[in-house]
Parts: C-alpha cells; sequence; structure tokens
C-alpha cells in the first residue's frame, strides 16, 4: 500500500510532427477521453479495487491517473500520442489482480499499468507483467520483498524489472511510526495486531522490530480475520494487557471498528495505523472514538506541497465524484513516469513507437526523473521510490491533521 512540479506536464517533444506507427486503438478504454484524433494511442491500465470496502482508496487512484492522461492530451506531451485509461477492478484480491494482468498483456495498445493498491495483490501480477515486459508503477504497495526480495533484511535482490513503485516501503514506515510513538508520543507498551495479509503483518513486523530497539515493550500480539467486524474479544486482551497504545498492521475497513470497540472495552488509548487506514472512511467508521488515532502516510501532505497546487486544483475542475484520497499524487506520478518513459521511446525512435514498445518503455521508467505533485520522482536500483519522506497524522476534529512529517533515522 499503501500513498510523492508539475512543470513536467508542459515539457512537449521537440517542434515537428511526429509520424508514429499505430498499434492499434480500442475505443472501450473505460477511462479519459481522447482530445484530438489521429495519431497513436497508449493505453494505460489500471489495477485498484473500485468496488468493495477499499474503493474509496482505488477511485481515487483511478480518477488521479485519468487526470494525468487527460492533461498529456491536453498538453500534447508527447505529439502525436493519445493516452487513454482502462481500469480493471481487482476488488483487493489476488486472484482477480493477477486475471486483470492477463488482460493487461493481452492488449497490445497497453504499455503501462498503475497499481494495485494491496501489497498481496502486486504479488499476484509480478511474473505476469514481467514475462511481457509490461511496466507496472504502483502508488501504494509498501511490502519490501516486492522489488527487495523475501530476504530483503539480509540479502537483497530484485526479483522483477518491469515493477517500480513511487510510495516508499514498510522497511521505512513502520520504524518511522515507532519512533514517533515512542520518543514524541512518549508510549512504551504497546499492544500489536495485524490482519495476517501481506502488507498489514509486514508493516507490523518491521515497526514491531524498531519499537522493541527502541526500549518499548510488546504487552500482547494478536491476528485478527479481516472478514469479521466484532473485535469484542481482542478488545478484551487490549484492555487487560496494560498496554498505552495499539498498533495496528492492516487496513481501514477493520482498523475504524477496531479502534471504536477497543474504546468501548475501557482502553482509551489510541490505535496506531499506516496508509492502509490514513482515509476519511476510517474517522467514519470510528466514530467519535477515533479522535486521537494516529496514521503514517507516504510523503508529505499533498495540500501542503507547492508541486501539488495544479494538481489539487485540476483534479477539482474535473469534478470527480470521489476524493483523491492517501494515493492521488502519488497515482498520478506513477502514471507520469509511464507517459515520460513512452516520451524517451518515443523520441529515441525517430518519432514513432518500435515494435518492442514494452521491453522500452519498461527499460526507460528506470531513468525516469521528474518533478512530480509529490516532489521529485525517480527509482533507485530494485524500483522503489528515491523520495522516502513520511507523514504522521492524527484524528483531530473529525478529519486527519499532519503532526509531524520527516524521514526514517535508522
Amino acid at each position: 500500500m499503501r500513498q510523492r512540479s508539475l512543470i513536467a506536464i508542459t515539457a512537449a517533444l521537440a517542434a515537428g510532427a511526429l509520424t508514429l506507427t499505430a498499434c492499434g486503438s480500442r475505443d472501450d478504454s473505460g477511462g479519459s477521453d481522447s482530445e484530438g484524433s489521429g495519431g497513436t494511442t497508449v493505453v494505460i491500465g489500471v489495477d485498484a479495487p473500485l468496488t468493495g470496502d477499499l474503493s474509496a482508496l482505488g477511485l481515487g487512484i483511478k480518477n488521479s491517473v485519468d487526470l494525468a492522461a487527460k492533461t498529456a492530451n491536453k498538453e500534447k506531451t508527447v505529439d502525436g500520442v493519445t493516452f487513454k485509461v482502462e481500469a480493471l477492478d481487482d476488488q483487493a484480491q489476488p486472484s482477480s489482480g493477477q486475471q486483470n494482468a492477463t488482460k493487461f498483456v493481452a492488449n497490445d495498445d497497453v504499455l503501462g499499468v498503475v497499481g494495485p493498491l494491496n501489497s498481496s495483490v502486486a504479488e499476484s501480477m509480478q511474473k505476469v507483467f514481467d514475462d511481457a515486459k509490461l511496466t507496472q508503477v504502483s502508488p501504494a504497495n509498501t511490502n519490501p520483498a516486492l522489488t527487495q526480495g523475501p530476504k530483503w533484511q539480509t540479502e537483497k535482490a530484485r526479483p522483477y524489472k518491469s515493477y517500480f513503485r513511487t510510495a516508499t516501503t514498510d522497511a521505512v514506515q513502520g520504524p518511522f511510526a515507532a519512533q514517533y510513538i515512542f520518543n514524541d508520543a512518549k508510549k512504551k507498551k504497546v499492544f500489536v495486531i495485524d490482519d495476517k495479509k501481506t502488507y498489514g503483518a509486514g508493516l507490523a513486523a518491521t515497526f514491531t522490530e524498531e519499537f522493541k530497539k527502541l526500549g518499548g515493550q510488546v504487552v500482547g500480539t494478536e491476528h485478527i480475520d479481516p472478514d469479521t467486524k466484532d473485535f469484542s474479544a481482542v478488545a478484551t486482551k487490549v484492555k487487560s494487557s496494560g498496554a498505552d497504545v495499539v498498533y495496528y498492521g492492516g487496513e481501514y475497513p477493520q482498523a475504524g471498528p477496531l479502534s471504536k470497540q477497543i474504546k468501548a472495552a475501557g482502553a482509551k488509548i489510541p490505535l496506531v495505523g499506516g496508509d492502509g487506514i490514513y482515509s476519511a472512511d476510517f474517522i467514519k467508521l470510528a466514530g467519535t472514538s477515533g479522535t486521537g488515532d494516529l496514521a503514517t502516510s507516504v510523503g508529505a501532505p499533498v495540500e501542503e506541497l507547492p508541486s501539488a497546487k495544479e494538481f489539487v486544483a485540476n483534479y477539482k475542475t474535473e469534478g470527480y465524484k470521489e476524493a483523491y484520497e492517501a494515493y492521488g499524487g502519488y497515482s498520478y506520478d506513477s502514471a507520469w513516469a509511464i507517459i515520460e518513459a513512452v516520451k524517451k521511446v518515443v523520441a529515441d525512435n525517430d518519432g514513432k513507437l518500435p515494435d518492442d514498445a514494452r521491453a522500452k518503455v519498461t527499460e526507460a521508467m528506470q531513468n525516469v526523473s521528474f518533478d512530480g505533485v509529490t516532489g521529485k520522482v525517480s527509482f533507485d536500483e530494485y524500483g522503489d521510490a528515491t523520495n522516502k519522506q513520511l507523514t504522521v497524522y492524527a484524528v483531530e476534529g473529525g478529519q486527519w491533521k499532519a503532526v509531524k512529517s520527516g524521514t526514517y533515522t535508522g
């Protein structure tokens, strides 16, 4: 998951009409409309949960990619190329994500895919995309193993060269939260809960390791079933443990009710989570008892970044029904990275897409670098974002308020 100057938007290729070889076009792109006629259609895929519990985040991702495509078309960023968006719903399920990856691969117009939201879904998609040399850029995945391999803590090895992300990882996010809770919030006894999924369990593990290293005490651990909403038994354990804070590795559909039930059990202590709970829907689910709860999220608050002012204004102008949520800026930047890679490939091939466009785009992605919504966008040797900034948010007055931004110093 997890969630970052639009100067690059105005950058166009050098003068002179580009004669592009069409690789086919489809009218059922399910996304941004073409602005202009003729030329080549390049599809940017989007995979995210567009329905279900996590749809608030998924729709924010889809809309933000749509805005990037529309902006590129309006500014003629790649002369002669029209970008379209095709969005598929993975319902936060790995099996659906894998099926969607196969669909994207089968559409020759798709030269890059933004998504998914969930790290567990990404695990099911990576090989499908890599085998097809189709680049994938996630605005939200935070599990370190996706880019650095299963032994990332001791032996980093990049599993798939087609996978990139604009969000920083849990190797940074978990410890950053631990440092804030121990050093700033002065909480010394934590009860750790996770949902057993790739994202949640991984985040809880990196948090726990750092919290113990700092001298904090883990007074209890528990796993929950993400398919239930009754957490009364866990809430009772939290109350009897004497914990002064709860850390939850998981997402907002469970975190909201969990927070509410912990307070109802008599433990008036804050629940802390990662970017997976940083959503307005968490506040709705937790109710007034969520006041004081905390979340870390990737990057700095988009609303406070000078580089994001144009994105925020344009998003509002487009009139999207859903908020851009935690990953809007990162989704825009993920799509723009694909657009920049396409631009480079076209420029290097005398103004046309080569026959091996997918492989060339994936290759170009490694060296993409631009000033984006979320700050400087570029990738390291593992495909990870070079932007490692994070922010702690607290629920105050029914809203998330930023309380501290910075980077993990480990």
